[in-house]
């Protein structure tokens, strides 16, 4: 499979170095395309990647190109999603896949019409670690599930990317959002009531917040994320029979403990540097888009549209809940 690279920051990188773990004969790099070209050459002559574009368009037009890779600023997603597509592109974009559910609609409606392979690469659900999540949840090995817990707090929103509106900022998209994923994978569906509460940034952006999600059956989730500083990190899922939980990083990781049985997936980053904590195990994420598109799916079982539907909505009533709006919640598509 050919890929292109849609950026040239701190998590195309680790995309890219992941990729080299993998067989070469499975995946090949073949362009990369930046806003500045200047940083695209120097990415591609870093991962030996053939072609460089200063422009996202050359890169949706390269014909050695069999599906993109999106991993550029928050607000640029739908945009670079939909131009890929109608290219001809499959597309793993980085999370979050949109900023909304309208954007969302709009890019899964694309690539239906298009019959082409998309996904919100929420690369968690790629790891061994949830692959045992799942199977604990499915064999009923818990009990009933009753309780969610998760918190995920890193001091970041000195970042620009992270507290400006405009691009797209704030906590929830960033970290949030993978504090909601993990009780949806527990649950399994959208939670009768949301209610949140937090701390908006002076530029409009959540900073930070607490998140309660209420069923029908009277389960509930605690879920917790904060940009200002560092916290464990951990996650739980409490059953009738049983509990998971997961240490930090709970969201990218090597360790599981089942109902007091402890598990350890170690991840190997060979001679590649990675910028971000586990990195390595993108690679998990991208063998397993390679093997649904071999197979002709157009969606992860893993992760379907339906479940990025359900996290993006959501998200949508949290935002609304905190007060935080973006530019292009007010656009029609």
């Amino acid at each position: 499979m050919k890929w292109g690279i849609c950026g040239a920051g701190n998590i195309c990188n680790d995309f890219c170095s992941a990729l080299q773990l993998l067989n070469h004969d499975d995946h090949q790099i073949t362009a990369v395309a930046a806003r500045d070209i200047d940083r695209a050459q120097k990415f591609a002559e870093k991962f030996k990647i053939p072609k460089a574009f200063g422009c996202y368009d050359d890169l949706a037009k390269e014909p050695t190109v069999d599906i993109v890779y999106i991993g550029v600023i928050n607000f640029e997603h739908c945009r670079l999603s939909i131009l890929m597509l109608n290219n001809g592109k499959h597309v793993l974009c980085e999370k979050p896949a949109t900023l909304n559910l309208k954007e969302l609609e709009k890019v899964l409606k694309v690539a239906k019409d298009k019959q082409l392979f998309f996904m919100e690469a929420l690369w968690s659900r790629f790891f061994p670690a949830y692959e045992k999540v799942r199977n604990a949840l499915d064999s009923k090995s818990l009990g009933e599930v009753r309780y969610v817990q998760a918190e995920f707090c890193h001091p970041m929103i000195h970042c620009e990317h992270v507290n400006k509106r405009e691009l797209g900022g704030g906590g929830l998209l960033y970290i949030g959002i993978y504090t909601i994923q993990w009780a949806l994978l527990a649950f399994k569906e959208k939670p009768d009531k949301i209610f949140a509460v937090g701390h908006l940034h002076e530029t409009g952006v959540d900073q930070s917040a607490t998140i309660i999600f209420k069923y029908k059956g009277g389960q509930m989730a605690n879920l917790t994320y904060n940009t200002e500083f560092q916290s464990e990190c951990t996650a739980s899922i409490c059953g009738t029979k049983g509990r998971i939980q997961l240490p930090y990083p709970f969201w990218c990781p090597t360790k599981v403990t089942i109902n007091e049985e402890e598990m350890e997936f170690p991840l190997s980053s060979g001679e590649f540097k990675f910028n971000l904590v586990n990195s390595a195990g993108l690679s998990y994420e991208a063998e397993c888009v390679r093997k649904c598109i071999e197979k002709g799916q157009l969606e992860c079982p893993l992760f379907p549209h339906s479940e990025s539907i359900t996290l993006m909505t959501i998200m949508d009533e949290v935002r609304r809940q905190l007060g935080v709006k973006y530019d292009a919640d007010d656009i029609e598509l």
